[in-house]
């Protein structure tokens, strides 16, 4: 049995949370988040708690208990507290401005990039300190995101220049050393 998908996950008041067959939807005060999940996995609600069964002990269905219990759980976590990355900009001339609903990004190319702002996710960002807080409700999105902002100018090891995210820890290279002869 696995150590995850037995678990019941509680679902907090104010949340409401519909299974119909294989597709769960889940409604609270930060949004509404809906998802068709494998038919294997059998989905009861009652008395507050989600809990997720599988039909055998087959490798398929072993696999997919765990991930339809944690699927289930963030997005109960989703709709109630959010999910949220920050993302650093270091660099010289680097700067991140909020136009809109999206952002506008000055990353040492030779144009700026627009990035709007995808559905369900919002950005709030710090230009003196060069920072951009990602939040959303789908944890997915949130981090894929955060992926695709990164992946416009990732870190490189010799400077530490480019977007990281904020817990991330650059491994430093030394640079060419110059060679005199005699």
């Amino acid at each position: 049995m696995s150590r995850i998908g037995k678990q019941p996950i509680k679902v907090p008041s104010g949340v409401e949370l519909k299974v119909n067959g294989s597709n769960v939807a889940v409604k609270g005060p930060k949004g509404k988040l809906q998802r068709d999940l494998h038919p294997n996995m059998k989905i009861e609600f009652q008395d507050g708690e989600v809990k997720v069964t599988r039909p055998t002990d087959g490798r398929l269905d072993r696999s997919l208990h765990g991930l339809t219990r944690t699927l289930i759980n963030n997005m109960v976590v989703g709709v109630t507290e959010g999910y949220s990355k920050q993302l650093n900009i270091v660099g010289v001339g680097f700067k991140v401005v909020l136009k809109g609903k999206g952002l506008v990004l000055n990353l040492g190319h030779s144009h700026a990039i627009d990035y709007p702002a995808p559905e369900g996710i919002e950005f709030d960002v710090d230009s003196k300190k060069n920072t951009i807080v990602i939040k959303g409700a789908n944890k997915e999105v949130v981090g894929q995101t955060a992926a695709e902002i990164r992946g416009f100018r990732p870190p490189e090891p010799y400077k530490g220049k480019g977007v990281m995210y904020s817990t991330e820890r650059i491994r430093r290279k030394a640079g060419k050393t110059a060679i005199s002869k005699g």
